[in-house]
């Protein structure tokens, strides 16, 4: 063990001097490796942190949350939309009628939304805000950023109360300086009571409404002001936790609703059940193709880095041919020389892949509005990995170049 811990020292040496004396030639020939490994962590690190934001923004589907409603979720490809325009959508007395039955569900709810509303207090107003209509049970199977107040409660739920929790945005519009709960602010015609308000949240690369200029009412206020021939609400239903849960939340709302409608056995079901996991999936396939993609791209980066590696390989054992022979003539083994060559071709290039991973490190600095850029463990973990598969594959033939040659001829070189 302790010779090779020194060998692996005098490899170190060699290396850092083949570094120090030929300094221009290492650094160019370093750089493929370089700019190889920053760009497949730099492309990972990117989409990585776009999954997670994507993923994040995702929230307000809900965790072991379905959807019942008209339309299935649509990902790629060609939408057969006629199948289902003609589908009735679903409505109140349905909400009442799973909500009473539904016995696989922790909680159900029902939400419609419009936008475009413009809402106004004394001389203020703030246009193009989404208002959403719900059940008070819809807290808590979407994620809502609830700030200073509360949401509503059953009774305001079921009495249609003029209540509303509105979004920062709202807040600094309509009230700014001062705190909203308990003002009132007028929306198509009528007086709403704020209650709570919600968190700021920014701008968001992809998910459901945007918090920041959202209004949530109770449903029954929201169907007195909103409802129209073209209202598509949804029910959504938060399953048990449980290792089969989802699937048996499942057959049971199919079963259901299939009765509710008086659906007969041959006939195909007139409503959808999307569940929040298609969506999961769906954003995972995006994203791992785009990894397939960058990492292609970047293999050849890395394949200009390997023959640099090779490059800087070779004209070491050329350069230490007389050393070499020295050293067998000394009784130095095979297999040392090969080690001492192979440690030198991985270091060179790992040091190569440590300034990749430092730019990438550089670059999560810069802002890209709402999305943040983080550098995991495993990226770093990755280029590291890389860099030493690298150096191994281009230092093997050089390597074993040198532990072959004959000493008597190596030390007459010059």
């Amino acid at each position: 063990m302790r010779i090779y811990i020194q060998l692996m020292f005098e490899s170190f040496r060699f290396a850092w001097e083949a570094l120090r004396s030929n300094l221009l030639r290492t650094i160019l020939s370093l750089l493929g490796v370089t700019v190889g490994i920053f760009a497949i962590i730099a492309v990972f690190v990117l989409v990585d942190s776009m999954e997670k934001n994507v993923k994040d923004n995702l929230a307000f589907l809900g965790d072991r949350t379905m959807y019942v409603q008209k339309w299935p979720f649509g990902f790629g490809g060609p939408y057969p939309w006629w199948k289902y325009v003609n589908r009735p959508s679903v409505n109140y007395a349905e909400y009442e009628f799973l909500s009473k039955r539904v016995t696989m569900a922790e909680a159900v709810a029902i939400f419609d939304q419009q936008g475009g509303i413009t809402m106004k207090n004394g001389s203020s107003s703030i246009g193009n805000i989404t208002v959403l209509g719900v059940t008070e049970s819809y807290q808590t199977i979407v994620e809502i950023p609830l700030g200073d107040g509360r949401f509503f409660n059953e009774l305001e739920s079921t009495a249609a109360r003029q209540v509303a929790i509105i979004g920062a945005d709202i807040v600094d519009a309509l009230f700014p300086g001062i705190d909203p709960i308990g003002k009132t602010f007028k929306m198509d015609g009528l007086n709403f009571v704020v209650i709570g308000t919600m968190k700021k949240q920014g701008e968001s690369l992809l998910g459901g409404p945007d918090f920041d200029v959202a209004c949530f009412v109770p449903y029954g206020t929201f169907d007195k002001l909103y409802h129209t021939k073209n209202s598509d609400p949804a029910i959504c239903i938060r399953g048990l936790e449980t290792d089969k849960g989802m699937e048996e939340l499942e057959a049971e709302v199919t079963g259901l609703m299939r009765t509710r409608r008086s659906l007969k056995p041959i006939e195909e079901d007139s409503f959808s059940i999307n569940r929040t996991e298609q969506v999961v999936a769906a954003v995972e396939g995006i994203f791992g193709a785009l990894y397939t993609g960058g990492a292609v791209i970047s293999f050849f980066s890395l394949l200009v880095g390997g023959f640099g590696i090779a490059n800087i390989m070779f004209v070491s054992v050329r350069e230490r041919t007389n050393i070499i022979g020295i050293q067998k003539s000394l009784g130095a083994k095979n297999a040392f020389i090969l080690y001492q060559f192979l440690f030198e071709a991985v270091f060179l290039s790992v040091l190569g892949g440590l300034a990749g991973l430092f730019l990438v490190f550089l670059l999560t600095f810069i802002p890209f509005g709402s999305l943040e850029l983080v550098m995991r463990a495993n990226n770093i973990i990755l280029g590291i990995s890389v860099s030493a598969i690298i150096g191994t594959l281009a230092g093997i033939i050089p390597a074993a170049i040198a532990a072959r040659m004959d000493p008597v001829i190596a030390i007459r070189s010059k």
